[in-house]
């Protein structure tokens, strides 16, 4: 007796289905190649099966967003503010070398999702119970998001991932000059760092690491300058926990 093929059993969506897979695909072919048709074609239903899950595609961005955010380590309040928001930039950074769809996404969510309010919420009580005034808590985190940011835009750019892919590149770069004196006489320190990549490479997250800690050793000089009489309560009128800066 043959046996009978069982039907394949239709995906059963729901929500976070719906975010993850597209996630996974922008992921993949970028946010220029994630539409409502691609979408529903990776799940395997017809477009009008996806707006019982989400509006339209602004909705499927704030919840996508929403996931990354939700992958980013959140600072924890107390004295030790600057450990705490190296690692959130840290985790920050790493979570944008994974979904480099997300650089320029991050903060322009009109309805932010539940993980991304967390995550501000956090970041601002990290700084506010280390006992920043809430204008020298705004100006530092807009100083590490600007940084964290640019630098993942940038390393998205580049046309490397990895230290040795550095070092090709740049060796490259030196392999197409006309001639290699001339170039050494009129550039010579753009020389100096071609041929120095091209044995040491770059390393995305050691180079983030060094800037976000000079970053970071600059705010905490230039805080005690900054203190106001606001640093004295935050907000309900809890007082902040005190700093050793």
């Amino acid at each position: 007796m043959t046996p009978q093929h069982e039907a394949p059993r239709r995906v059963r969506l729901n929500k976070g289905l719906v975010l993850r897979t597209a996630v996974s695909l922008a992921d993949q072919a970028g946010i220029e190649g994630l539409t409502m048709r691609t979408l529903s074609h990776e799940l395997g239903v017809v477009p009008m099966a996806l707006y019982k899950h989400v509006a339209n595609k602004e909705e499927l961005l704030d919840g996508m967003v929403d996931i990354i955010f939700s992958e980013v380590e959140m600072p924890t309040g107390g004295p030790d503010w600057r450990s705490a928001m190296r690692r959130r930039a840290v985790s920050m950074r790493e979570a944008l070398a994974r979904h480099r769809w997300a650089v320029g996404q991050m903060e322009s969510r009109m309805r932010p999702g539940p993980a991304n309010l967390r995550h501000h919420n956090a970041v601002m009580g990290c700084l506010r119970q280390a006992g920043f005034s809430f204008r020298t808590a705004i100006h530092t985190y807009t100083a590490l998001d600007s940084y964290t940011y640019g630098y993942a835009l940038q390393e998205r750019t580049l046309p490397f991932d990895t230290p040795e892919e550095s070092g090709t590149v740049a060796q490259q770069t030196l392999d197409r000059q006309p001639s290699a004196e001339v170039a050494a006489a009129e550039y010579p320190f753009l020389i100096e760092v071609v041929t120095e990549l091209a044995t040491t490479g770059y390393d995305h997250a050691a180079e983030f690491a060094i800037g976000l800690d000079l970053l970071l050793d600059g705010i905490e000089r230039l805080r005690p300058e900054w203190i106001t009489p606001d640093a004295a309560v935050g907000p309900t009128g809890i007082e902040p926990m005190t700093s050793t800066v």
